[in-house]
């Protein structure tokens, strides 16, 4: 039960950072149409659910882990902050219709950037394991 739920947590893991490259890709002059970014925005959903999800759920399943444990307070808290970065970064991009790329505001960019940010310092977290 515990490599399968490692497995797919790290495939959700997978998934945001697969969703990460195609905003960066949008924000950095790559034409957008409704499907790419429709699918840059499932990868995001599925993979932000399923990193949070499956990483509580393991985090109950291992004896030597407690929900309490200091890693796991601040990778919820670091998930939480780049949700909050990736849906205002989503909401500046928007596909014109005409495979153009996007004209985003300052505001987008730089949420995407912190976006980028926050899940590098989560994938630092969750390797190294800070206050185990």
């Amino acid at each position: 039960m515990y490599d399968a739920l490692l497995f797919f947590h790290l495939l959700s893991a997978f998934f945001l950072a697969s969703a990460i490259v195609m905003y960066s890709a949008f924000l950095l002059g790559s034409p957008v149409n409704r499907t790419t970014r429709l699918v840059a925005e499932i990868l995001w959903g599925v993979g932000g659910l399923g990193t949070l999800v499956l990483g509580i759920w393991l985090a109950l399943n291992r004896p030597q882990y407690e929900i309490y444990d200091g890693w796991i307070i601040a990778a919820i808290v670091i998930w939480f902050l780049a949700t909050g970065s990736g849906a205002q970064a989503s909401r500046g991009v928007q596909p014109a219709g005409d495979d153009s790329p996007v004209a985003a505001d300052r505001r987008t960019v730089f949420a995407h950037w912190m976006r980028v940010f926050w899940f590098t310092l989560l994938l630092i977290v969750m390797v190294w394991k800070p206050w185990a």
